[in-house]
């Protein structure tokens, strides 16, 4: 009976920290150090004023992105292997702080691969939109679509509805933008390039990067001239 109420008890902790993980907490704070490492380099450095904010996953932060977008101020703050969830979690510390003029955000892609559906991606996302709008409602934000990739390409289906979903909103919504990501980086099949992807078959090569800044810029200088304008 003792052995079988110590089985019992193991059983509920481990429910209640697989409860823990669906409510989002636990598992964005695996990301706790990443962010602190944003804060200190914060604390030891001066970042621009009015800045273009790139937040979100590894295709973010794998991006150089002051290096593509040079002569623009620049913030980076992607951590690898986030959702939007993630992004919703630490909003304050690694969004709002720093009051950009413009948000580039790019997440969902691992929020299909860990099984979430497009309702939920797109949910996610509204609620970030929410938040910056109640914080900083003139600040437009430009969602980058969820890339199709050739690791993930079973995925495509709920990826592709998401990002329709999300580009309705954007379209319904005044400083919402979205970029359509895909459509640089697929071949003459309709398939994922490989020469825009490294060897891994997910994140984007330099080749993928520069397909995307090409096609990102005149988004971002859009957005530029909407964050200069009132009401």
């Amino acid at each position: 009976m003792r052995r079988m109420n110590v089985c019992l008890l193991v059983l509920v902790c481990g429910v209640g920290i697989s409860i823990c993980r669906a409510g989002g907490k636990a598992e964005a704070n695996q990301w706790d150090n990443d962010i602190r490492q944003f804060e200190q380099w914060d604390s030891k450095n001066s970042y621009p004023r009015d800045a273009v904010l790139f937040v979100g996953s590894s295709s973010i932060r794998m991006w150089r992105t002051a290096e593509s977008f040079p002569g623009l101020a620049l913030i980076n703050r992607g951590f690898g292997g986030s959702q939007i969830s993630d992004v919703n979690y630490f909003v304050n510390r690694i969004v709002l702080k720093y009051e950009p003029k413009v948000i580039v955000f790019y997440a969902g892609d691992n929020d299909v691969a860990a099984g979430k559906g497009a309702e939920r991606v797109f949910e996610d996302y509204r609620k970030f939109v929410t938040t910056v709008r109640d914080k900083l409602s003139g600040t437009p934000v430009i969602y980058i679509g969820i890339k199709p990739s050739g690791s993930r390409w079973g995925l495509w289906p709920v990826m592709k509805k998401a990002n329709e979903m999300i580009e309705d909103l954007c379209v319904k919504n005044k400083r919402l933008l979205y970029f359509d990501s895909a459509t640089p980086l697929l071949d003459s099949e309709g398939k994922p390039d490989a020469e825009l992807f490294l060897n891994d078959r997910l994140h984007l090569s330099s080749k993928g990067y520069q397909k995307w800044t090409q096609a990102l810029r005149p988004i971002i200088e859009k957005a530029l001239k909407m964050s200069d304008k009132t009401g």
